[in-house]
């Protein structure tokens, strides 16, 4: 089963829009709120070598990006093939 982690906050459309793809394509995911705690926050930047922007998407452990790379990659007909390894 993939594993899908994606790093959100309150009221970020571009979180909103990559939760609804996930949900579209029949994937749970875990989700971690960077303002609900500063440890998570400083795991999201560490895991994205300091990115501050949300959201954060990792399929298996990679780093995918963001909301437009999560739907850039549907787009090209990769997504569900990550999602289905």
């Amino acid at each position: 089963m993939t594993d899908v982690v994606i790093y959100t906050r309150p009221g970020c459309g571009y979180c909103t829009m990559a939760k609804q793809l996930l949900g579209k394509k029949g994937k749970e995911f875990q989700e971690f709120n960077i303002w609900s705690s500063d440890e998570i926050k400083k795991e999201m930047e560490k895991r994205t070598n300091g990115a501050q922007t949300v959201p954060q998407i990792f399929i298996d452990g990679d780093l995918i990006g963001g909301c437009d790379d999560l739907y850039a990659l549907d787009r090209a007909g990769h997504l569900d093939a990550l999602l289905n390894q």
